[in-house]
């Protein structure tokens, strides 16, 4: 397990990460989310030694992490940092060496992960000729070519199409079914939500949220949609229940005091119902609520 304990990384007097603690559990898809200068990025350059600790203690497997344990995580940054003007595969083969992957093993696999990527016709390609979105496929590959037992990415859908998401999603969801923790960064909550099973929400370089995801939306507040087969204006007057939403003969409702009996058979005297649902927050609404 990977372990962030108290976290501190100061530039001058700006506190960019101030005492952050979250695990992120083997075998669990963890998105990081949170608006730009928010500390994830600082984060992640701190578990990977990229920055300095000026507070706190990164920890793997119940013990200080070393520049070893390193070697084994998979990395990818949020700013490209492959070679442009080297050919595509040659450069998967040089990192993947570099994590001690043999050559003819390294080529297999970064062969391998380029056709997955769609890009098995690119490899002689030097990387510049590539679209950004492909370069970050490629980026992609980097990260996973030595077959890392952690994996820290750094907004690893930016740029892509939807078909490059959902290959990334699937080999993603492999690593975690192998029992890799994964943590990722993302502005796409709609795909951090389809995705993650547990949640780290950052602001001001603070964690103002976690847990699962089911969690936290049971956490907000609870709302039903209640769609009858007539007008729905009497809900503004009855006892015990607020409009958030009112459209001809459908509402968003919070129940303030009223029963969900009650107001169902209230509406059923009245005339017909045709959907009376609970309506649990999304992660926007979440991360919206927690950073305001």
């Amino acid at each position: 397990m990977l372990e962030l304990d108290h976290l501190v990384r100061r530039f001058g007097d700006a506190v960019a990460v101030d005492d952050v603690s979250f695990g992120v559990t083997p075998g669990v898809m963890t998105g990081f989310v949170g608006g730009n200068g928010a500390g994830k990025t600082t984060t992640m350059r701190m578990i990977m030694g990229v920055l300095a600790l000026h507070g706190g203690e990164v920890r793997w497997n119940d013990r200080p992490v070393t520049a070893a344990d390193r070697r084994t995580f998979g990395y990818m940054p949020e700013e490209r940092g492959l070679y442009p003007k080297q050919p595509v595969l040659d450069q998967l083969v040089y990192l993947a060496r570099l994590r001690g992957v043999s050559a003819s093993e390294a080529r297999r696999r970064g062969a391998e992960l380029l056709e997955r990527f769609d890009l098995g016709g690119r490899a002689k390609d030097k990387l510049e000729a590539l679209s950004l979105g492909n370069q970050q496929r490629v980026q992609i590959a980097a990260a996973v070519i030595s077959r890392p037992e952690v994996l820290i990415l750094d907004e690893p859908f930016s740029g892509l199409d939807p078909a490059a998401v959902d290959s990334m999603a699937e080999l993603l969801r492999e690593y975690t079914a192998q029992g890799v923790p994964v943590l990722f960064s993302s502005h796409q909550l709609d795909l951090v939500e389809r995705l993650c099973d547990q949640l780290v929400i950052l602001a001001r370089g603070k964690v103002v949220g976690q847990g699962s995801v089911e969690r936290l939306r049971g956490g907000g507040r609870l709302l039903y949609r209640l769609v009858l087969g007539g007008d729905a204006s009497w809900l503004g007057e009855y006892t015990g229940v607020g409009v958030v939403e009112s459209n001809g003969s459908s509402a968003l409702l919070e129940l303030t005091g009223a029963s969900t009996d009650d107001l169902l058979a209230e509406a059923l005297r009245r005339g017909s119902v045709r959907e009376f649902a609970e309506v649990r927050p999304s992660v926007s609404e979440i991360y919206r609520e927690v950073t305001a």
